[in-house]
């Protein structure tokens, strides 16, 4: 897999448009790419310099935390909404506990806003990034976080 680490300039781009997208003002982790558009949170004590050392030694294929996807914008992980909830203030959709099982089922919500990313709430618990169409919130809950279907 290849990683690349996102420099310093960049992280700052990404928080910039975080804080107007969510109000996320700081991520508090060094940033790597890996795929398309993914981007991972390492915390850990290692340094850029030991990380790439680590690499040429061994096979490294998952490094930190899946925390964001970047394409038109940005949409956060489920993992991201919970360790950054503390920060996010702005495109915040609350749900009612009948849309929460649909949405933990894996379903699209027939909720009618603008369009954009939204972070997706019911009472004090974040539970994951939608895409709206105006229409609709499409769901991301990764497949093998969802409640099975009767």
């Amino acid at each position: 897999m290849k990683v690349r680490f996102i420099r310093s300039s960049e992280k700052k781009r990404i928080e910039s448009a975080l804080k107007e997208q969510f109000g996320i003002s700081k991520l508090p982790y060094l940033l790597l790419e890996t795929g398309k558009e993914k981007i991972r949170g390492f915390s850990g004590h290692l340094s850029k310099e030991e990380i790439a050392v680590l690499a040429r030694i061994a096979n490294i294929e998952i490094l930190g935390l899946y925390i964001l996807r970047h394409e038109h914008d940005f949409r956060l992980t489920l993992d991201a909404t919970i360790a950054l909830k503390e920060q996010i203030s702005k495109n915040i959709l609350e749900i009612t506990d009948e849309q929460l099982q649909l949405w933990l089922r894996g379903l699209d919500l027939e909720i009618k806003c603008g369009q954009g990313t939204y972070i997706i709430k019911q009472d004090s618990y974040f539970i994951g990034c939608g895409k709206s169409n105006g229409e609709k919130i499409f769901n991301y809950v990764p497949k093998d976080r969802r409640i099975k279907r009767n």
